[in-house]
C-alpha cells in the first residue's frame, strides 16, 4: 500500500449541510461532500474538541464516496459551543449513528484519528453491523498510561512546550497542570479562561509533528480556542468516559470480522505508537502501517499518503 505516494485530492465544497437536534440542549452539525450516490464514509474528528475543516475532505475520493463529517456535540459548528453538560462518548456514540439513520445509509465505513479512532472503535462496537470497515490513525484509548504520558511524561522529549504550558500557572499549582488549567478555562471571566485555553491548545499543537510547524498566520479566535480546551479537559477529566472499557477486548470479540487499517506514526509523542501496535495485536487481520518518519499529525507527508492510500483501497475491498 506504501509504494506510491498519495495527495489529497483537491478542495470539494459541502453539498449538504444538516443539523441533529440530539436532545434539548444540542444540535450537532454534520456535512455532505462529494458523491451523493457513492460509498458513505464518515469522518470523526480528534481532540476531543477539535472539529471539523475543509481538509478533511480530501482524504476520499469524492467521485466514489459520499463524504459524511460531524462537528462531535460542542464543537466547530455545532451548538451550544463549548457545551460539556451531556457531553460524553455515549451521547457521541448515539448521535453518530442518528445520522446514519437520518441520511438513509445502511453501513458505512468510518475514518477516526486520535480521539476520533476512540470514538469509531467505541461506535463500531455497539454497532457493527452498520460498519463496512474501519480506517484508523493515531490510535488513542484512554488508558491510564496514555493520559499520563500527555499529561506529563511526554516532557521527557518535548521539556521547552511542557516549561512553557507550566510557567503560565501559578507556582504554587503547577505540580498538577490540569486541574489548575480546569479551574482557569472553565472561569466565567473570559480575560481569564480565553488566553487559559490559547495556552493549552498551543501545548499540543507543539508536539504534533516529527519536524516543527512553521507558526500559523490565521488570527486565533478565542472562542473556539476556549470550546477546544473545555471540551478536551471535561474528557479527560473522566477518563473519555471509556475508562471502564477494555476497548482492545471489545475489539477482539466483536470487530475480528471488520476490515481494518491502521496508520501510525513511528515517533507520534500524542498517542504513542505502543497503543497501535497493542490494537493490531487484538486485531490481527487488520493492516498496521508505521510510519517511519511521522509524529501524530495526519498532514505530514508519510501518515497522509497512507491515509489516501488505504480509503483507495476500500474502494475495491468492500463490494
Amino acid at each position: 500500500m506504501q509504494n506510491t505516494i498519495y495527495n489529497l485530492y483537491p478542495e470539494l465544497e459541502i453539498h449538504a449541510q444538516h443539523t441533529l437536534k440530539a436532545d434539548d440542549l444540542h444540535e450537532v452539525y454534520y456535512e455532505v461532500c462529494g458523491n451523493p450516490n457513492g460509498m458513505p464514509i464518515v469522518f470523526l474528528h480528534g481532540g476531543p474538541g477539535g472539529g471539523c475543516n475543509p481538509t478533511q475532505r480530501r482524504f476520499f475520493d469524492p467521485t466514489h464516496y459520499r463524504i459524511i463529517l460531524i462537528d462531535q456535540r460542542g464543537c466547530g459548528r455545532s451548538k451550544p459551543l463549548g457545551a460539556v453538560d451531556k457531553n460524553t462518548t455515549s451521547d457521541l456514540v448515539n448521535d453518530i449513528d442518528l445520522i446514519r439513520q437520518q441520511l438513509g445509509i445502511q453501513q458505512w465505513l468510518v475514518f477516526g484519528g486520535s480521539w476520533g479512532s476512540t470514538l469509531a472503535l467505541a461506535y463500531a462496537s455497539q454497532h457493527t453491523s452498520h460498519v463496512s470497515g474501519l480506517i484508523l490513525r493515531g490510535v488513542f484509548l484512554s488508558h491510564p498510561s496514555e493520559l499520563a504520558w500527555f499529561l506529563g511524561t511526554v516532557k521527557t522529549f518535548f521539556p521547552a512546550p511542557w516549561q512553557r504550558l507550566c510557567e503560565f500557572l501559578p507556582a504554587n499549582v503547577r505540580d498538577i497542570p490540569l486541574n489548575a488549567y480546569e479551574q482557569l478555562i472553565f472561569s466565567d471571566d473570559t480575560n481569564v479562561s480565553i488566553p487559559a485555553a490559547i495556552q493549552w491548545n498551543a501545548f499540543e499543537s507543539s508536539i504534533m509533528t516529527l519536524l516543527p510547524r512553521p507558526a500559523s498566520a490565521n488570527e486565533v479566535d478565542g472562542k473556539v480556542e476556549l470550546a477546544r480546551a473545555r471540551v478536551q479537559i471535561h474528557y479527560i477529566k473522566h477518563d473519555c468516559f471509556v475508562g471502564d472499557r477494555d476497548l482492545l477486548a471489545e475489539a477482539a470479540l466483536k470487530l475480528a470480522h471488520v476490515p481494518t487499517v491502521i496508520v501510525q506514526g513511528r515517533y507520534d509523542m500524542v498517542c504513542p505508537p505502543i497503543t497501535a501496535w497493542e490494537l493490531s495485536r487484538a486485531m490481527p487481520h487488520a493492516e498496521l502501517h508505521i510510519i517511519e518518519d511521522a509524529g501524530h499529525s495526519a498532514m505530514e507527508a508519510g501518515t497522509t499518503s497512507a491515509l489516501v492510500a488505504a480509503t483507495e483501497k476500500f474502494k475495491y475491498l468492500i463490494a
